[in-house]
C-alpha cells in the first residue's frame, strides 16, 4: 500500500493511492496517518479494503507530510562509504546520529526556506524508515517486524549552521521546512529489499546524487539494533538513514550551494519523487 496525506497544512486527510496511482479518500477508516493509526494496527486493517470502492479526491491536491505528529526524527550521519569519501571523513566505528526538529517537516512539494543569512543551504536525498511498533533492545534478525513502511526524505542542510556555530549537526539540520517527507508511506511489505533501492536528486534539472542503498555502511536493521539499544523506538518515529555522494559541500572544484530559485528533484525506487522550489526565508 501507498499511504498519504492531502491537503491544506495543518488540515491534512488520509489518502491511499489506488492501481491508477489516483488517490482515495480513507477517512472513513483512519482518522489521520499518524503514530496512533499505526501502533493500533491501522495498516493491517486497510488489508481487505477494496480501494477502488473509496471516494475518488478530484483534482490535485496539496500532498503534505506522509506521516502526522511525528514523535522523533531521528538521522544518519555519513553512512554512505562513498558520501563519506567524497566529504573525506573517516568511515565511522558507530552510527552518526543527530536529530532533526520535528518543526522542519514539510510536504513533498512544499517551499523550501533558505535561512536568512545563509549561504551554505544543502540538499541530501535519504530512504526513510517509518516504525509501526515499539522496538526496544531489538536484534537485526527482528528489525523489520518494527517497521510501518518507508519513505523519501529530504534531508536539508545549512553547512555552517552544521559546522561552525559550535554544538550538534542539529542546528544546521532543523530550520523551517527542511525535512520534505513523502510523497508516500509505502507499506513494508512492498519492499522487497531496503538494501537495493536507487537513489537520486537533481537541482536545476542537473543530476548531483545518485545512489544506492547497498552502499550503506550501517544497514537499516544495524540501525534499528543500534539505536533501540538506546532509546524506545516509537510508531511514528522516522529514521532519515543516510545520503549517498553528490552534495553541494563535495562538490569539485569549489562546493555549490542551494539559492533562491533554485529547484531541487529527488526520489527513491519504488517510493515516490517530490519536488520542492527554494524561496528566501
Amino acid at each position: 500500500m501507498k499511504l498519504l496525506r492531502y491537503g491544506p497544512q495543518g488540515q491534512e486527510k488520509p489518502g491511499i493511492l489506488d492501481e491508477d496511482g489516483k488517490i482515495r479518500d480513507l477517512s472513513a477508516h483512519a482518522q489521520d496517518i499518524n503514530p496512533k493509526f499505526l501502533a493500533s494496527g491501522g495498516i493491517k486493517s486497510l488489508e481487505k479494503i477494496d480501494v477502488s470502492s473509496l471516494p475518488l479526491i478530484e483534482g490535485t491536491p496539496r500532498i503534505g507530510p506522509c506521516i502526522g505528529n511525528i514523535g522523533k526524527f531521528l538521522c544518519i550521519g555519513l553512512n554512505y562509504s562513498d558520501h563519506a569519501a567524497e566529504t573525506g571523513s573517516k568511515i565511522p566505528e558507530h552510527p552518526i546520529l543527530f536529530q532533526k526538529a520535528t518543526s522542519a517537516v514539510v510536504g513533498p512539494y512544499d517551499t523550501v526556506e533558505i535561512p536568512r543569512g545563509s549561504k551554505t543551504t544543502d540538499w541530501e536525498v535519504e530512504l526513510g524508515v517509518i516504525i509501526g511498533k515499539k522496538a526496544k533492545y531489538v536484534s537485526q534478525s527482528d528489525a523489520f517486524d518494527h517497521v510501518a513502511g518507508y519513505c523519501v526524505v529530504n534531508d536539508v542542510s545549512e553547512r555552517t549552521y552544521q559546522k561552525s556555530l559550535s554544538g550538534q549537526w542539529t542546528k544546521g539540520k532543523s530550520c523551517d521546512t527542511f525535512g520534505p517527507t513523502g510523497p508516500w508511506l509505502v507499506t513494508r511489505d512492498e519492499v522487497a529489499d531496503p538494501q537495493s533501492l536507487d537513489l537520486y536528486c537533481n537541482v536545476n534539472g542537473d543530476r548531483r546524487q545518485t545512489g544506492n542503498t547497498s552502499k550503506m555502511i550501517f544497514n537499516v536493521a544495524q540501525i534499528i539494533e543500534h539505536l533501540s539499544s538506546l532509546m524506545s523506538l516509537l510508531p511514528g518515529d522516522i529514521i532519515a538513514t543516510g545520503t549517498p555522494p553528490g552534495v553541494g559541500l563535495g562538490m569539485k572544484p569549489e562546493p555549490v550551494f542551494l539559492k533562491p530559485g533554485d529547484t531541487m528533484e529527488l526520489g527513491v525506487e519504488g517510493l515516490g519523487v517530490q519536488k520542492q522550489s527554494l524561496i528566501q526565508g
